[in-house]
């Protein structure tokens, strides 16, 4: 209309341009925040923790039976682990642990805690 009143039904009134960019803006910050939320899920998952350092000590019976092993992390820290099922046993076997004991290169540990023990889930050569 040309007389000054908004367009549309009564008692309502129109969405201007700048509520139009608000409501994208929020959208947008709901559509970020799934996000993040989905990659830490995927990536780090739920109650999982990453940590990383050299390996100072490797508890096996063989290199196909690691029980468990400790790495210093850069701060100093030893961090006792056990291996769980691992996510990616087939590309780091367990008994590669121990190679990297006598070359002191990193490791990047994910581990979930369970039973008042750090229980690796994934290990990998640190970046």
């Amino acid at each position: 209309m040309t007389d000054g009143t908004p367009d549309g039904p009564p008692g309502r009134s129109p969405i201007t341009s700048g509520s139009r960019r608000l409501i994208i803006l929020a959208g947008a910050a709901v559509a970020m925040v799934a996000v993040v939320l989905v990659a830490s899920t995927i990536l780090g998952g739920p109650g999982r923790r990453v940590a990383t350092g050299i390996v100072v000590s490797v508890e096996a019976t063989s290199l196909s039976a690691v029980q468990g092993f400790s790495i210093r992390t850069p701060d100093g820290l030893t961090v006792d682990f056990r291996i769980g099922q691992l996510e990616n046993g087939s590309t780091f076997p367990p008994g590669h642990l121990a190679e990297h004991k006598v070359t002191l290169a990193p490791v990047l540990v994910t581990y979930v805690d369970r039973d008042r023990s750090h229980v690796a889930v994934r290990i990998e050569d640190a970046p």
